[in-house]
């Protein structure tokens, strides 16, 4: 029998067949993933859950309805080789317990920022334990990731969120109304925004840009897709708009609140440095991500300088 190919692909065939037939394919061209994009591929144009197309699959039935969805299968997994984002083809990305809506002009949220999200979320549980509410920033917002899942995950929470760049603000404002309609979403530069929040924020959490300059991403999808401005941290070190995103973090935090920022693996002496170069926190230690490579700053607003401001 010969072998089934995009060209070849038919209403007849069962699941697991064309899920091997795109999985061929996108082997091919480099994806790292392919039988996992393959059965996301699949069920997105058959409409159906990956679920659902994995119990298809074993029992050896066909899972496409017409010759319209056989088409747009073999559109989709034309544009995956050719290394369109996954999240872009299905306009999903799953982050945490739910599902954002992205596209072009949006950073597409990753799973390290999962871990991320994590430290934000354990420290504003702590806190609602302590005083039944908190009050979380998220900085660079971009889709709305952070904010929504904290907002999801710490209901006693009052959640803002930041965002410059336009096209992110407006995915963003599609997933805050769609899940967390509670948080507070502004259009602005995070180093200066929510001035009203100065002194009284328990948590400021941001995966900011922070490729330096010059520096390429080595995935296409990275490199091609994602918005510049999502990416790119400026200066030498790609530090530059952290730095402004920390000393804002100084700015907004009570004495004792907590800021956790994601950087680059190899910016992790360069983060902390950076944090301790404000001489607003103590605390200041990296963490891991979940392959155990150094990917976030956390540390603790002071009371030293809120001690000595006052006094002068």
């Amino acid at each position: 029998m010969a072998e089934v190919t995009l060209a070849t692909l038919a209403v007849s065939q069962t699941a697991d067949v064309l899920v091997r037939a795109v999985a061929r394919e996108l082997a091919a061209a480099g994806i790292e993933t392919p039988r996992v994009d393959a059965e996301i591929l699949v069920a997105h144009a058959a409409g159906v859950s990956r679920g659902d197309l994995q119990h298809a699959a074993l029992l050896g039935r066909p899972v496409l309805a017409d010759q319209d969805q056989v088409d747009r299968l073999r559109s989709l997994a034309t544009s995956r080789a050719e290394r369109l984002p996954l999240q872009h083809l299905t306009g999903t990305a799953p982050f945490r317990h739910v599902e954002l809506e992205v596209g072009p002009g949006v950073f597409v949220p990753r799973p390290e920022t999962e871990v991320v999200a994590q430290v934000a979320v354990d420290e504003a549980l702590r806190v609602v334990a302590e005083r039944g509410s908190v009050v979380v920033v998220d900085l660079c917002t971009g889709s709305g990731a952070i904010a929504v899942a904290i907002a999801q995950e710490v209901p006693q929470a009052q959640v803002h969120a930041v965002e410059l760049d336009a096209a992110a603000h407006a995915w963003a404002l599609r997933n805050v109304d769609r899940l967390a309609p509670g948080v507070t979403l502004v259009r602005g530069d995070a180093r200066t925004a929510l001035t009203a929040l100065d002194g009284r924020c328990d948590v400021v959490v941001s995966n900011p840009p922070y490729v330096p300059t010059g520096a390429v991403p080595k995935d296409r999808e990275v490199a091609e897709h994602d918005p510049a401005v999502a990416l790119y941290g400026l200066g030498a070190d790609g530090l530059e708009v952290p730095r402004g995103v920390t000393r804002a973090a100084a700015r907004l935090l009570v004495p004792g609140g907590l800021y956790v920022m994601e950087h680059a693996e190899v910016q992790d002496a360069g983060a902390r440095q950076m944090v301790d170069a404000t001489g607003d926190f103590e605390g200041i230690h990296t963490r891991p991500d979940l392959t155990g490579r150094p990917r976030m700053v956390v540390a603790r607003r002071s009371s030293a300088r809120i001690v000595e401001d006052s006094s002068s």
